[in-house]
């Protein structure tokens, strides 16, 4: 079975082969079982255990294990029935990749590169396979063995069905399936030359200029409206040159504005765009995380958000930054969560490290009630939360009828002066715009003078599944409720110290308060307030691009990128201070990548694009950008026919209900695209040669999202019933892990990190969690005139 698994699979064998093994070998004939007798442990029949032969010792031991195996394991039957249903469900996603793969044929590449040269090698190899995969899930039920080390073909199908639901399962699959096939190709040699390449314990040596440094690292840490940022700015502010980097687009762009407010010299640089000073040679940094400059030495770098570390999509820019960053001060600004690790890397890379704690300037406490449905009990100062474009224009609509007030709207894919405007107008206290709805963006440590936060739901869909908030994403949320002071007067006076003056602890004289608009979602918005945040083991890391290169080198030029990928993570060998990123949807985008004429470094550039597979169209478009890079030509945006450019001339008052739905779909796609385009304009200037067009065509996307998401109305009853549906789903998510896996599905690695999931640089909100939302979202109107329309056609 061993050469049947191959070295990656290292499953265990049963006592009875391994003793069936030992005793056709053995020369000894089996000893008769000794008669009893009544002699006492002092005689000399009975022997020590190191006396007996090896074969012998071997059995005990082996038996020894498997009982106490069986004692570990609780409910047996039980735990035996969820995974043979979770077994059911691993036959049933083979059957439909083999059937996506399709039958065997000569001509076909990707069986060829595996080493399926006849149908008959076809059939004994799947056939192998489905044996090995009876096998792995006969010793995680029987035997209880479930571990990596014992059985990690059971433990990464687990993990990969608890991360990505079936869809991950079947991506899993995939490699598993690939890798059995692969396994005669690798020889001893090979396998070791690929652990050394994919040795990434050491990742501090791939930024061999910043090690020359010796660095002071200050690490400000504290709860939210603590000034643990304000201290680190600062800093900043009176160095010669520097760099900050944050989470977000809209934080980047914010000190940006606030630096030239006061005439620094500054710079903006983000994936899909860059404004370099023209009369300046020295200027500071403003910049998402993942454009950090790495070659650039600074006197002062800040870091925000330095609990981001551990995210699994995208810690590793987090982790870049701090170990490449070429500053004599490196500011890290977080949660006190983060020190031990922070610590631990400082001890490492032997540079100093300095912390410094901070209280709450105001406190922080959550409410008795729920505010209920009705929006006249919103008061002047609240912010509504909300996790997609399509319900917070709903609500904010909601809320200006029910109350005849204004309401301000704040989030990620805002263009920046829009936001500022709207932000402006919340923290004014002299005008009619008394209440605000926001994303999960203000979580980030945006601005607002919030006097109260109410969560509209403490559950979201989150790409994958229906889940509960966690406890970082509540309080980093929740915890802007009181802001003690907000950059906005900073820019207005060109003063920090002035910003108290109207600080919301001065205008209100009260704390921060964080309630829900459910009783049932207030309960579990206070156990997250009351609980604190497990510590951060590990830093986040995803292997560069010329260890990629390095290892594919090693692979036939037939062999997909993702089995390499999946090679290097499988064979990847880690510090217990890091752990590796999800690849995601870099496995996705090179199966689309595969068919293109693309270099390995091409390819590793585009794996990191701001770009969502799972929406229609994107992988289209995804291709046809592929196409123009392979050949060189073809990248301006009037060339691509994907870029549906079409849909602005489109006329939205003249489309009916339906239409309005399918086209406000459409700007989305169409926003994504042009936004992908920006993206790689900066790192292929001789192909996509429209930036100009492609800032100018964005720009009206922006606004025509903006018209049809205004014309959205609230009902308080749908939204009720909406909320109750996502608490449902959430828990039925969680019955069917627990039912298919049992408690033991804690034992996967799913990361903690920070509010929701960042598709793309500088998050973006999804402009709907699912796409019923939409028609909910629609005019009552327009949205009876569908259902008419429906019912008619059923009963027709």
């Amino acid at each position: 079975m061993n050469a049947l698994l191959g070295q990656a699979w290292r499953c265990p064998r049963s006592a009875v082969l391994v003793t069936r093994r030992f005793r056709v070998k053995s020369s000894k004939p089996p000893k008769k079982p000794a008669p009893r007798s009544s002699k006492t442990a002092s005689d000399t029949s009975i022997r020590s255990f190191n006396d007996l032969p090896a074969d012998e010792q071997l059995r005990r031991r082996l038996n020894d294990r498997e009982r106490a195996q069986r004692r570990t394991t609780p409910s047996e039957p039980a735990l035996r029935q969820r995974y043979d249903e979770f077994y059911d469900l691993t036959k049933h996603r083979l059957n439909h990749l083999l059937w996506e793969l399709g039958q065997w044929d000569p001509e076909h590449r990707e069986y060829r590169a595996f080493g399926l040269h006849t149908q008959e090698s076809y059939y004994q190899e799947i056939s192998f396979f489905k044996e090995a995969l009876k096998r792995s899930f006969h010793l995680a039920s029987a035997l209880g063995m479930t571990s990596r080390t014992d059985n990690p073909l059971f433990w990464n199908l687990r993990s990969a069905f608890i991360k990505g639901d079936a869809a991950g399962l079947t991506k899993e699959l995939r490699y598993a399936l690939q890798t059995f096939l692969m396994r005669k190709q690798f020889s001893k040699s090979t396998t070791e030359l690929h652990l050394r390449l994919a040795d990434l314990r050491f990742p501090y040596e791939w930024f061999p200029a910043t090690r020359q440094l010796q660095r002071t690292i200050h690490l400000h840490v504290g709860p939210t409206n603590s000034g643990k940022t304000y201290n680190a700015l600062k800093a900043l502010e009176n160095a010669k040159s520097g760099i900050y980097a944050g989470p977000l687009r809209l934080l980047a762009h914010e000190i940006y504005t606030r630096f030239t407010a006061k005439g620094k010299s500054c710079a903006l640089i983000t994936g899909e765009e860059q404004r370099i000073p023209e009369d300046a040679d020295m200027f500071f940094r403003s910049c998402t995380v993942e454009m950090t400059p790495l070659n650039w030495k600074v006197d002062v770098a800040v870091i925000d958000e330095i609990q981001m570390i551990a995210d699994e999509h995208r810690g590793w820019a987090w982790t870049q930054a701090v170990l490449g960053c070429q500053a004599k001060e490196l500011h890290l600004c977080g949660e006190e969560r983060v020190v031990d690790l922070i610590q631990e890397l400082c001890a490492r890379l032997g540079d100093k490290c300095i912390v410094h704690r901070y209280q709450r300037l105001n406190p922080l406490l959550p409410m008795e009630q729920a505010v209920g449905t009705d929006f006249k009990n919103l008061q002047k100062g609240d912010a509504v939360i909300s996790f997609s474009r399509v319900n917070l224009h709903s609500l904010k609509a909601g809320i200006e009828e029910a109350t005849g007030r204004k309401c301000a709207i704040v989030y990620g894919s805002l263009p920046p002066e829009t936001r500022a405007a709207q932000a402006a107008l919340f923290n004014d206290p002299n005008n009619e715009y008394d209440f605000l709805v926001a994303s999960d963006a203000i979580g980030m440590g945006l601005n607002l003078e919030i006097k109260r936060v109410v969560f509209e739901s403490a559950f979201k869909f989150d790409g994958m599944a229906h889940r509960p908030l966690t406890i970082p994403e509540v309080k980093q949320i929740g915890g802007r409720a009181g802001r003690y002071r907000t950059a906005t007067d900073a820019v207005r006076s060109g003063k920090e110290e002035e910003t108290s003056a109207t600080s919301a602890f001065s205008k209100w004289g009260a704390p921060g308060f964080v309630t829900a608009m459910d009783d049932q979602d207030l309960g579990v918005i206070r156990k997250h307030l009351q609980n604190d945040a497990k510590p951060i083991a590990a830093a986040g890391i995803l292997p560069p691009s010329h260890i990629i290169e390095r290892f594919a080198s090693l692979f036939s030029p037939d062999i997909p990128l993702a089995f390499v990928l999946s090679r290097l993570r499988e064979m990847a060998r880690l510090s217990s201070s890091f752990n590796m990123c999800s690849f995601g949807e870099h496995l996705d985008i090179s199966d689309v990548l595969k068919e293109f004429d693309l270099s390995i470094y091409d390819r590793s550039v585009l794996l990191t694009a701001p770009v969502s597979l799972r929406e229609k169209g994107q992988k289209d478009i995804l291709r046809a950008f592929a196409w123009s890079i392979a050949n060189l030509s073809g990248g301006h945006l009037l060339e691509i026919p994907e870029v549906d450019l079409e849909a602005l001339d489109v006329d939205a008052s003249q489309l009916d209900p339906q239409g309005q739905k399918n086209y406000l779909l459409r700007l989305e796609g169409l926003h994504k695209a042009v936004t992908l385009y920006l993206w790689l304009s900066y790192r292929y200037r001789g192909v996509f040669v429209s930036q100009k067009l492609a800032f100018h065509v964005k720009s009206l996307v922006e606004e025509k999202i903006t018209n049809c998401l205004e014309a959205a109305d609230y009902e308080a009853d749908k939204q009720q019933r909406r909320r109750e549906m996502l608490r449902r789903q959430a828990q039925s998510h969680s019955k069917k892990e627990e039912k298919l896996l049992g408690a033991e599905a804690e034992e996967a690695p799913v990361a903690e990190s920070g509010p929701g999931l960042w598709d793309a640089e500088g998050h973006e909100e999804p402009l709907y969690r699912e796409k019923k939302e939409v028609n909910a979202a629609l005019p009552v109107r327009a949205r009876r005139t569908t259902e008419s329309l429906n019912s008619r056609v059923s009963r027709g």
